[in-house]
């Protein structure tokens, strides 16, 4: 994983294995390629969350967190987005590459690939335990008198197509659009249904907006859990530099204006999933509301299932967006450090074990409120909320104490505490949901 310095020009095996990597493969994508990526990956867990974390914040932080966080990752989504090509003759096709720029060969790998890889592999793990869940609902809800499937093997089953995608080694991110936009669909009409069918239903009797934890202590750290739950739902940050790689760039179209404009559009929709479910699913429920809000809706059972099978084909799709530049990144160590020939035999070996990696932890592991807290401010935070704040100052250098300036350090700071905080809370729960928890049950 190293970035080729200006002026170079490249191997003809360094060519052939950008032509190989699936990332860099193909570069014919389209504006609404990347809105349909950026929804897939940002729109899924997390939104179905919101309520929740809601009920652990209360109506007036809850509401300021949720719009500022909007506005923050919108923000440093703008300025990957035009980092991406600030370096005449050379595009930053992978984080790292960027993080490489501005820290140094070395520094840049250390800083940016854990934290990539830690956000990508617990983003695919959450996923396989929401489309878990989404499976055993729908079973429950249509088969109520049958003897119910298990977490685990609903987990299992969720796998199966991911699995079955491994299998076929052409599979790049340029070629996952249809699957995203089947996937960004999906997640648009199960925000609709999640939030229709909390207004239909209306508040419950004697709704309560305090907040649901049983002590001050609880309550604090149930704070620093619903910060991390509303992390994790801004999750695209981490691969919006691999989907501008496959937009076609020239000097007089670069690829920063179809990317914006796809950006945009994304952001329009996350706007129209995220606030009125998190909203209106809390006016609803209150303090007693899921940590998935559809888990909440009982009825009508068919629109609730239908819900559940929308939710399950978009997490389809999140999980392999998230898991395509963690395929670039052991790929690309195999065939350019370990000198690997690329094949079809290589590709599928890896994918297989990384799909049977993240299925084993979520089995294990499926603490859907306390993993989405965890990941959301221990991973997620850095390379959503501060990371690009960091980069941006290194490289563009905007003069002391302007508004670029200021703003860039307001952002690091709050990211940074969000970092410090969250996982507080999302490791509390996930140990005081442990206590209870029969291992593959």
């Amino acid at each position: 994983m190293d970035v080729v310095e200006p002026g170079r020009e490249k191997t003809e095996r360094e060519k052939a294995i950008d032509d190989w990597l699936p990332v860099s493969a193909s570069r014919t994508a389209k504006w609404y390629y990347s809105a349909f990526h950026n929804v897939t990956a940002m729109v899924g867990a997390g939104v179905l969350s919101l309520p929740y974390a809601m009920s652990n914040l209360g109506w007036g932080p809850g509401v300021t967190l949720i719009l500022l966080s909007w506005i923050i990752t919108l923000y440093t989504l703008w300025q990957m987005v035009e980092m991406h090509e600030m370096v005449p003759g050379k595009r930053f096709d992978r984080y790292h590459e960027l993080g490489q720029y501005a820290f140094g060969e070395k520094l840049g790998l250390y800083i940016v690939v854990p934290q990539q890889i830690l956000v990508d592999v617990s983003t695919c793990i959450v996923y396989m335990v929401t489309g878990g869940k989404s499976i055993k609902k729908i079973v429950d809800a249509l088969f109520p008198e049958q003897h119910h499937l298990s977490l685990t093997s609903c987990i299992f089953i969720f796998s199966s197509p991911h699995f079955c995608l491994s299998i076929f080694p052409s599979i790049n991110f340029n070629s996952l659009s249809f699957i995203s936009f089947a996937a960004a669909v999906m997640s648009l009409t199960y925000s609709t249904i999640a939030w229709t069918a909390s207004l239909a239903r209306g508040p419950l009797p004697n709704v309560s907006y305090m907040l649901r934890g049983s002590s001050s202590t609880a309550n604090t750290f149930n704070f620093f859990n619903a910060m991390g739950d509303i992390a994790f739902a801004y999750a695209a940050h981490n691969v919006v530099l691999e989907i501008q790689a496959t937009i076609p760039s020239t000097p007089e179209n670069p690829s920063k204006k179809p990317m914006w404009k796809g950006v945009v559009f994304a952001y329009i929709v996350v706007a129209l999933c995220y606030f009125p479910v998190a909203f209106i699913g809390y006016h609803t429920f209150g303090n007693v509301v899921e940590d998935n809000i559809l888990l909440a809706l009982e009825k009508p059972t068919w629109l609730i299932t239908l819900a559940n099978a929308f939710v399950l084909v978009h997490v389809v799709g999140s999980y392999q967006v998230f898991a395509m530049p963690v395929f670039d990144m052991v790929e690309s160590f195999l065939v350019k450090s370990m000198k690997f020939d690329p094949s079809n035999t290589l590709r599928r070996t890896t994918r297989i074990l990384f799909v049977a990696l993240t299925m084993f932890i979520g089995m294990t592991f499926p603490f859907f409120g306390g993993l989405l807290g965890f990941f959301g401010g221990f991973a997620l935070a850095p390379t959503t909320y501060f990371l690009p704040c960091i980069i941006w100052l290194i490289v563009r250098k905007p003069k002391r104490f302007s508004f670029s300036w200021f703003i860039n350090w307001l952002f690091i700071v709050l990211g940074v505490a969000l970092m410090a905080l969250a996982p507080i809370g999302g490791m509390r729960n996930i140990i005081l949901s442990a206590k209870t928890y029969r291992f593959y049950q």
